[in-house]
C-alpha cells in the first residue's frame, strides 16, 4: 500500500536528523547494494540513501530500489532518497498516522 501524503511527510521529518547509511556509487544498482538496502531497513525501517549521480538517474534509482526491496520512497532531497518499510521480523518502532 502506497504511503499517504500525511505518513511521507511524518516520515521525512523523522529522517530529517538521519544520516545516509548507504550510499550509490558509479555501479548502480547491483545485488549486493539491494542486500544492503534490505539489511539497514529490517534494522532502521526508516534509512537515507545517498546517490552519486544526476538527478534523472537519482529518480530512476529510487524506483529500482522501491521495487527490488518492497520499500516506499518517503521522498527525496536532491541527491538523498528516504525510504520506508515496516520491520518485517519483530515489532515496529515508527507509527505511521492514519
Amino acid at each position: 500500500m502506497p504511503l499517504s501524503s500525511k505518513q511521507s511527510r511524518q516520515l521525512r521529518g523523522l529522517a530529517h536528523h538521519l544520516q545516509p547509511v548507504v550510499q550509490v556509487g558509479d555501479k548502480g544498482v547491483t545485488e549486493s547494494l539491494i542486500e544492503k538496502v534490505e539489511f539497514e531497513l529490517e534494522n532502521h525501517e526508516l534509512i537515507k540513501v545517498k546517490v552519486a549521480a544526476d538527478r534523472d538517474v537519482v529518480k530512476a534509482t529510487g524506483q529500482a530500489l522501491c521495487e527490488a526491496t518492497g520499500a516506499d520512497l518517503a521522498g527525496s532531497i536532491g541527491k538523498t532518497l528516504m525510504l520506508y518499510r515496516r520491520r518485517k521480523e519483530g515489532k515496529p518502532t515508527i507509527q505511521l498516522v492514519k
